[in-house]
């Protein structure tokens, strides 16, 4: 496993940087950890050197990135910045140390020396003069020395063939990745089943407590179709019986009516046969004939009666057959499935900067951000800039931040600034950092 560590200085300097980041956005500490938990979960599947190979891509696209900064002046007196860093060396303007003016590749470079303040670099061409620039105090030329053999070494190296040992380094180093790309995707699968295999006993669960559910809401529509079967059965019941004795009160009006019918037509007969005693005849049958009336009357109500009631027991006669259907589905279908500082002794030193036949290998010069070769990372950059705009807080925007910004409005970037800066021959430069 990669560990990064770095110096104090470097430390102090990180918390700095972060510490403004934070200040400059209206984002509570809680809207920080929800964003970066969702930016890391968007890149769980990448390796740790892989990520952070890809954020050094970003970086170095960047301004700032591996600059030295040392404060200097001309022979004019002008105050400027000498930026020491991988590429060569730039003179900034004291107010910018975003945009450099000029440029110096260390392949233009053959010597470097310093005398107390005084720092000399000759370069290779030697129609050009040195370039000589004054430091404030003897340490800072001590360390920019040291920083110009350093990047110079490294500058070259990178431009040499691999060694065999490199070589070999380098195939191991592939095949360790390959290996633990394997090792990636294979954890990545066997996470990716589990987590499967996890949300499909979820599912199950859910299913099987759903199931349960509906059948204990089936249970008790049957149980309430049950009472309301036995309610109904009763009610029909008590209709029959009802509608039986309706009929029975029915009949025995009829007999009635009838035995009337015969006593009236006795009287009639008598009263032909009797004629004596007319008035008393008369009088009698018109009573039978009201009482005849009245059990007519009562007969018809008897039978209104006894229709009701049958209309009532067919009704429920009815409802009874629904209500035994309702029971047998509800009892008989199955429930529906649901988805889902430095020794001041040694005044003076001097380095020779050998190119070794690289002098032309400037490929960093035809280089383009990050963002511009791939599609994908300029989408991320843009959507990541545009989300914490919305967040910014533009009281707080530093020096630095307005000149970055004035730099993307314009559609430059580190590496059209570096061409730029490196333009026309090393005399002319010089000429002009002179005249700074």
């Amino acid at each position: 496993m990669l560990s990064l560590s770095l110096p104090s200085s470097q430390t102090q300097q990180a918390n700095s940087s972060l510490n403004r980041v934070l200040e400059q956005h209206k984002l509570t500490k809680e809207q920080w950890e929800d964003r970066i938990q969702t930016w890391h979960e968007e890149h769980r599947s990448m390796l740790r050197e892989d990520a952070m190979m890809e954020y050094l891509k970003i970086a170095q696209d960047l301004e700032m990135y591996g600059v030295n900064y040392f404060e200097i002046k001309n022979k004019k007196g002008t105050e400027l910045w000498l930026g020491v860093d991988a590429l060569g060396l730039n003179i900034y303007e004291h107010e910018d140390k975003l945009s450099p003016k000029i440029g110096f590749p260390w392949s233009e470079i053959r010597n470097i020396s310093f005398n107390d303040k005084k720092f000399v670099i000759k370069p290779i061409d030697k129609k050009a003069p040195d370039f000589v620039f004054y430091a404030p105090r003897l340490r800072i030329n001590k360390r920019i020395l040291a920083l110009c053999m350093g990047n110079h070494e490294l500058y070259m190296r990178r431009r040499k063939p691999d060694t065999i040992e490199v070589q070999q380094m380098k195939a191991q180093a592939r095949e360790e990745k390959h290996h633990k790309q394997m090792e990636r995707a294979q954890l990545e699968n066997e996470k990716k089943k589990r987590e499967f295999a996890e949300k499909e006993k979820e599912r199950i669960e859910r299913e099987k407590d759903e199931l349960i559910a509906r059948l204990r809401q089936i249970e008790e529509q049957t149980q309430r179709a049950q009472k309301e079967l036995e309610e109904q059965t009763r009610k029909a019941l008590e209709l029959e019986q009802e509608r039986k004795r309706a009929k029975e009160e029915a009949e025995r009006l009829e007999r009635e009516r009838q035995a009337a019918e015969e006593a009236k037509a006795a009287l009639a007969q008598q009263a032909a046969d009797q004629m004596k005693n007319q008035e008393q005849l008369a009088a009698e049958l018109a009573e039978f004939t009201a009482k005849i009336a009245l059990l007519e009357d009562a007969k018809r109500k008897k039978e209104e009666e006894a229709t009701e009631w049958q209309h009532k027991a067919l009704s429920a006669q009815d409802d009874l057959e629904k209500t035994r259907e309702e029971l047998k589905v509800a009892m008989t279908s199955p429930p529906a499935p649901e988805h889902d500082e430095q020794d001041e002794a040694s005044a003076e030193a001097s380095a020779e900067l050998l190119s070794d036949g690289v002098e032309s290998q400037r490929s960093e010069e035809e280089r383009v951000t990050e963002a511009q070769k791939n599609e994908r990372v300029k989408k991320q950059l843009q959507a990541l800039s545009s989300e914490l705009a919305q967040a910014r807080d533009d009281t707080k925007k530093t020096q630095n931040d307005v000149l970055h910004a004035e730099n993307v409005r314009a559609g430059r970037d580190k590496y059209k600034t570096l061409r730029q800066i490196r333009q026309g021959n090393t005399k002319q430069r010089i000429d002009e950092f002179e005249s700074m």
